[in-house]
């Protein structure tokens, strides 16, 4: 019997978008279970606290036509990816590319990794045709200034988001 595949999609999600929820799907074809790690990354100042982004991934994942076959998960994380990785026995770390000026980022990160833990393959997928533009920080700033982010959020995310913003809050991890 062939080992379990454990795969992690981290991101900061905040908040999910569609295509985060296409990697998701995408994703779900390739591993066993799948933990979508949503980090803490306080760098990128996010407008949702950790526990928000957390609750809204579930949610919006909850709602998803996943592969029967897998098992998807939502957790939070605050430590270095590779060692949260190593405490799941992920043997897989899934990351989704839009564009071409995605790639060297993720290039440079996936070779650190592997320097961390050559037993942890990383997993590129591109975004599908639909969502190559689709980023969070679009998202957000189409959104604060008035714009129609339907086709880009849930309408449970996009509800949170009118919520933050009627409250003036820009919200971040503390």
């Amino acid at each position: 019997m062939a080992a379990e595949r454990i795969g992690i999609y981290p991101g900061t999600f905040d908040p999910i978008t569609y295509g985060h929820q296409d990697i998701i799907q995408r994703a779900s074809r390739v591993v066993d279970r799948l933990i979508v790690a949503v980090a803490r990354n306080a760098g990128k100042a996010p407008l949702f606290t950790m526990e928000e982004r957390v609750v809204m991934a579930q949610n919006d994942i909850g709602a998803m036509k996943i592969n029967s076959g897998t098992k998807v998960e939502v957790r939070s994380f605050d430590i270095l990816l590779m060692h949260y990785a190593e405490a799941c026995g992920a043997n897989v770390i899934i990351r989704g590319l839009r564009a071409v000026s995605d790639f060297e980022y993720e290039f440079q990160m996936a070779g650190m990794n592997a320097r961390l833990n050559p037993g942890i393959e990383t997993l590129f997928l591109m975004a599908s045709e639909r969502c190559q533009f689709i980023s969070s920080r679009f998202v957000k700033e189409i959104g604060r200034l008035g714009g129609d982010i339907s086709s880009f959020v849930s309408p449970s995310v996009r509800g949170e988001l009118d919520r933050r913003w009627a409250k003036g809050s820009v919200g971040q991890d503390e």
